[in-house]
């Protein structure tokens, strides 16, 4: 079975989410290689050093020492923000401002609600 994307990179903090993200994209046979960074300064790390090049990322809001839209800043300077990399704000937020930042993001491509399910995947590969 082919899957739509090479590598997925998922920044989240929680570790329990990211067990369960990682589930639901490794059964849903959604990217050959999902790496997860717990630190979005890491994840600014490995994509400007080049050892990790996803085609996808997911991204959460609220992490310590560096928010998900305090990511997005630092990922707008760099080289590898002019890939296209489609970005998805995974996120268990409900408030109005989260999302409304999300959508007004020029590298957000769609603000899913955690968990995220098979449905929210197939509609991505649409």
């Amino acid at each position: 079975m082919t899957t739509p994307f090479k590598t997925c990179l998922l920044i989240d903090d929680n570790y329990i989410d990211n067990f369960i993200t990682r589930r639901v994209l490794e059964n849903s046979n959604f990217a050959e290689n999902i790496i997860v960074r717990q630190s979005p300064m890491e994840a600014i790390e490995s994509l400007k050093d080049g050892s990790v090049d996803p085609d996808v990322i997911f991204l959460d809001i609220r992490m310590p020492l560096m928010s998900g839209f305090e990511f997005l800043q630092e990922y707008d300077g760099l080289e590898i923000a002019k890939k296209g990399i489609k970005i998805y704000m995974l996120s268990s937020s409900l408030d109005p401002t989260d999302m409304r930042q999300s959508s007004d993001n020029k590298h957000i491509t769609q603000f899913i609600h955690k968990p995220l399910t098979v449905k929210a995947l197939e509609e991505i590969c649409q």
